[in-house]
């Protein structure tokens, strides 16, 4: 299928007519109300109940292969075989149960589960794209999702330009009549941005564009990209998702046909999600609504220790601080994780003091596990970009990326104040 402009207007996916339903799921995945809270969602939405032992817990299918039957033939026939257990790479029953929780979170009609965050990205970008088209993206991505864009669309054939993604005027400027696709961050990596997404899912739209939205910093518990106006959303499953720091996996959700070309993306990349760290991320979204309630707590006040702080130039979070963004209503926001930036005084050098006397948090990559994190991101997410570069989108020297943990929070502003060396000790 190419990519095609008529009269104006994008029509390569409105050509994706085959019905399709939710899912895939089977009989014995739990469907449930989607009217019910988020706490209740995670611990019981796509459990696969089985028949045989009334096991509570989703078994390990740990096969690479299954008993061709009937049905087996009969989806190779009419290409339906992403719904019926046949080789893992294709789908699994631990995938189908991890996916239905995490499309029911976050309201979309199928997920997708893939072995890490870059790969759900990947697989999404060329998913939605053909050679040909145009990308806008955010300069201030993570540096995986921007080397991506940088680096290999070109020599895909995709054109790419970046943006800040709170200034919607420029956002307009830069779509073209090939765009087909605009990726963004719910909240962006690792200036913290917030963006106002009914009014990108209108720009998208109106150029017959699709809007695909990395809800990794948030999570589905305190935004649900797709009910404001997003057509697909993308998580490093990782963090927030899994929450534990013990395996890495990706996601996509959102309607079943643009899933579909995404995973056919997926099972060809073979990024394969393997059936136990589909275990390990379906019991780690049990507990997702409480562990995140209590890191938007945590970094909230975080936020607000450091933002009085003599030895602090700049705090980054939604709630206080500097951050930049356009002038959009938090209250339908239950908070904004358990992310804080902030740039220490006396650059890179005194932010590496800093953490190197930090004793609770682990200095180390990644976030949203229960454990606090804090790293750098000139030495880490953003080490390619030349310093001229992260200057440029506002990565200053001395910038600290602090995952809020599950810990007590006057623990971890104590542990902070020591080490930023507060007068008073407190």
């Amino acid at each position: 299928m190419g990519f095609d402009k008529t009269g104006g207007e994008t029509k390569w996916f409105d050509e994706l007519e085959r019905k399709r339903s939710r899912g895939p799921v089977t009989e014995q995945n739990r469907l449930m109300s989607r009217a019910l809270s988020p706490e209740t969602l995670a611990v019981h939405a796509g459990t696969y109940e089985d028949p045989v032992t009334g096991s509570v817990g989703t078994p390990i299918f740990q096969t690479s292969t299954f008993l061709l039957d009937e049905l087996s033939y009969q989806a190779f026939d009419d290409g339906s075989f992403r719904d019926v257990p046949i080789y893992t790479r294709y789908g699994n029953p631990s995938q189908w149960a991890v996916q239905e929780k995490i499309a029911t979170l976050e309201n979309a009609e199928s997920a997708v589960v893939t072995s890490s965050g870059m790969s759900a990205i990947a697989a999404t970008i060329y998913g939605l794209t053909n050679a040909g088209s145009h990308i806008i993206s955010a300069h201030d991505v993570y540096g995986g999702t921007y080397n991506l864009l940088r680096e290999d669309m070109p020599s895909a054939g995709r054109e790419v330009s970046f943006v800040d993604p709170t200034d919607l005027a420029s956002v307009a400027t830069a779509i073209r009549p090939e765009t087909q696709l605009l990726f963004f961050e719910t909240l962006t990596n690792p200036l913290l941005k917030m963006i106002d997404l009914p009014a990108l899912a209108k720009l998208a739209a109106d150029a017959d564009a699709l809007l695909v939205v990395d809800n990794t910093f948030l999570s589905p518990v305190n935004s649900r990209p797709l009910e404001r106006g997003a057509t697909v959303v993308v998580h490093s499953a990782t963090k927030y998702l899994s929450g534990h720091s013990d395996l890495t996996a990706g996601a996509i959700a959102g309607p079943r046909k643009f899933l579909d070309r995404i995973w056919s993306q997926a099972m060809r990349f073979g990024g394969t999600l393997e059936p136990f760290s589909c275990f390990l991320l379906e019991r780690g979204l049990k507990t997702l609504a409480i562990r995140v309630a209590a890191q938007n707590r945590n970094a909230e006040e975080v936020a607000r220790f450091l933002s009085g702080h003599p030895a602090v130039h700049r705090v980054l979070h939604p709630t206080c601080g500097t951050v930049p963004r356009p002038p959009i209503d938090l209250s339908g926001y239950p908070g904004f994780g358990g992310m804080v930036s902030f740039e220490v005084a006396g650059g890179d050098a005194a932010a590496l003091a800093v953490m190197g006397k930090l004793e609770i948090p682990y200095v180390a990559t990644s976030l949203g596990g229960v454990e606090s994190l804090v790293s750098m991101p000139f030495n880490t997410s953003h080490s390619s970009l030349t310093a001229r570069q992260r200057s440029a989108i506002g990565i200053n020297p001395g910038l600290i990326r602090f995952s809020a943990g599950i810990e007590n929070a006057g623990d971890l502003i104590r542990d902070l104040a020591q080490a930023l060396g507060s007068p008073d000790g407190v």
